[in-house]
């Protein structure tokens, strides 16, 4: 499990520099109306990731819970596979995602991919254990296990700022001056 949290905190990392610099700074997307179904996904998304990182790395899910972990982990998936299609469409009045962008995102695919192969294993085992939660294996660092559980809160906090910015509430694109939205015409021209 140790080299799959490895992965994970590469992912977050990875993860930071996208959301921060082309979210933000470049697409600057809280300020886009046209992006709140895009921030929907990206709220779910990174609530996904806020049980993943902050439990992760202090206990273990075992028998029906693990099963729990691997709908946590599938539904990352199919959040992220709808993100990638709607993005696109969302995306057009900027002049489509951003090429160093879509690199990041083929990266965290393969992080995320190379996580999920070296977290099965154990999973699959926790799966047939009694029902309940045991403390993680401790042959994690400390520090790196309330890394992850920072990473985690950094997660949910990204989170909570696109939930808002996806509902349209009043200085949710701040440090961003709010974009009139565009109309239906111009998006399906755009």
């Amino acid at each position: 499990m140790t080299v799959g949290l490895i992965l994970m905190s590469l992912l977050a990392v990875v993860g930071a520099f996208d959301t921060i610099y082309f979210h933000e700074i470049k697409g600057r997307l809280p300020a886009r109306p046209e992006a709140r179904p895009e921030l929907r996904l990206h709220a779910a998304r990174d609530a996904v990731y806020f049980v993943l990182f902050t439990t992760l790395p202090w206990v273990e899910w075992h028998g029906p819970w693990a099963l729990m972990l691997v709908a946590l982990f599938a539904a990352e998936v199919v959040i992220t596979l709808n993100d990638f299609v709607l993005e696109g469409k969302v995306r057009r009045p900027q002049g489509g995602v951003f090429p160093g962008e879509r690199v990041a995102h083929a990266v965290m695919g393969i992080i995320y991919g190379a996580m999920l192969a070296t977290m099965a294993p154990t999973v699959v085992g926790w799966i047939g254990a009694p029902s309940g939660f045991a403390a993680a294996d401790r042959t994690l660092p400390m520090w790196f296990a309330l890394a992850l559980t920072l990473m985690g809160v950094g997660t949910l906090l990204s989170g909570v700022r696109d939930a808002f910015a996806a509902a349209g509430l009043p200085g949710a694109s701040f440090p961003w001056t709010p974009l009139p939205a565009l109309a239906p015409e111009e998006l399906a021209h755009a």
